[in-house]
């Protein structure tokens, strides 16, 4: 997991900031950066400052195993660091991408032997969600004994990836992506470094900071590449974008980002809010998201959010998603783009939908009851012995084709699941439904 500030730390010859000994070489802007005291660090003010969590821990001596959770370049590791600093904690870092458990066995070894000395050790794991559970499990006894405080680092959501064993015993700290403001104070901070400013105009500057995508360690590498340019005065946002690609979005088609993305432009379209949906779309296409998994959910938003409100607008969905299929991409993610639109602004129902769920948990509480008799087909004479049919009235013979009988089991009292809305079509469906509860009330003798 790339970090803000993530390289090795300096060497016990090697001051911060200057390049290491031995080897002349020089070392990168982000590396020079990194803040020596956790009130250094960037655009995680709420988390470490003496009201937030982290300040409070530390501010009374009683630094407990954490999970820090965020986006990369927020400066988890960095912060890791800090707090081991902080605390007179020996620092330890593992990835769990490169770790395994002869690793493990050797690290804890290490931290008790050192906790026999009288020094403590603060673990610091990289990408602690890629262990698997019993990797996972194998930390407890070492943090409830004491032998290491563990600080672990992810990007993705620690309900879903992380034991609950250990989330009980370590407390969850949710690092932001820095805003724009936050990587303005870090280009500040780079270019007193350097000691010149960007050869950039303004709207260039904030278009590289966009560039970065809340990453700050992206920020500063894109820094130091701009500052590398041998250029004269200053470029603007076409010269910059000539020069400099945009930096892809953060997006795992199979994380966290993929749920968080997916819920947005479903709720926003619920919330009849097109704009908004709209952009939502884009950002999943610009993440690289398979069309064809968008054009299933949103076939899914209108089944469940539109229903029979709009029974057209399960037909545009499934339009747009065949004109997709025929025009392939990019033309076909704009018959998407007005099915989205089409929905976000058709009127909302889920009726038919908490109907669904409704007889499907009345179906599953009342297990294997037989239709009444009267609804059976009687292919044989023991079945009409049986008494199958007896009784049927064939709806068209009725008055206006209507019987007004009981379908439901003879041992199950009579329920109802669609409420229909008092929105689009809804509305004469409600009307209907309405007329068929009083003659089968009438003709009920009730």
């Amino acid at each position: 997991m790339a970090d803000l500030f993530d390289t090795p730390a300096a060497g016990p010859d090697e001051a911060p900031g200057t390049p290491g000994e031995g080897d002349g070489a020089p070392r990168p802007l982000a590396d020079r950066l990194r803040p020596q005291a956790l009130d250094e660090v960037i655009g995680q003010e709420t988390l470490l400052g003496p009201d937030g969590p982290l300040g409070a821990m530390l501010a009374s001596g009683a630094l407990s195993s954490l999970v820090l959770w965020g986006p990369p370049g927020v400066g988890k590791t960095t912060i890791a660091r800090l707090l081991a600093r902080e605390t007179a904690l020996e620092f330890v870092q593992i990835s769990a991408i490169f770790t395994g458990v002869a690793e493990l066995r050797k690290v804890f070894d290490a931290a008790r032997d050192r906790r026999r000395a009288g020094q403590g050790t603060l673990l610091f794991v990289d990408e602690i969600h890629r262990f698997n559970r019993a990797q996972q499990d194998s930390f407890l006894p070492h943090m409830e004994d004491g032998t290491i405080l563990l600080v672990g680092a992810t990007t993705e959501n620690p309900s879903f990836e992380l034991n609950a064993a250990l989330l009980s015993r370590a407390q969850v700290m949710v690092l932001e992506r820095l805003s724009l403001a936050d990587l303005e104070r870090l280009a500040q901070r780079a270019e007193a470094a350097l000691d010149r400013a960007l050869p950039l105009d303004g709207p260039a500057r904030e278009a590289l900071l966009e560039m970065a995508d809340g990453d700050g360690r992206a920020a500063l590498n894109l820094i130091e590449q701009v500052m590398g340019w041998p250029v004269e005065g200053r470029l603007d946002a076409r010269q910059l974008s000539e020069r400099l690609a945009r930096r892809a979005a953060q997006y795992d088609k199979s994380g966290d980002a993929h749920f968080n993305l997916i819920s947005a432009l479903h709720k926003s379209v619920r919330g009849s809010d097109p704009d908004a949906a709209l952009y939502w779309f884009a950002r999943m296409l610009e993440g690289g998201e398979d069309p064809r998994y968008l054009a299933r959910r949103i076939t899914r938003m209108a089944v469940e959010d539109i229903g029979l409100a709009d029974p057209q607008a399960q037909a545009v969905c499934l339009q747009g998603w065949d004109t997709y299929e025929r025009l392939g991409s990019p033309e076909g993610e704009l018959a998407l783009a007005q099915a989205l639109v089409y929905l976000a602004l058709a009127p909302k129902s889920n009726a038919a939908y908490t109907a669904y769920k409704a007889a499907r948990k009345a179906a599953k509480a009342t297990g294997s009851l037989a239709p009444p008799k009267h609804i059976l087909n009687a292919p044989t004479r023991l079945m009409k012995e049986q008494g199958y049919g007896a009784g049927y009235a064939y709806d068209h013979d009725a008055e206006d084709a209507f019987s007004g009988q009981d379908y439901f089991p003879e041992d199950m009292a009579r329920e109802r699941f669609y409420d229909p809305v008092e929105r689009g079509f809804e509305r004469d469906l409600r009307k209907r439904l309405d007329w068929f509860a009083r003659r089968r009330a009438e003709r009920r003798g009730g």
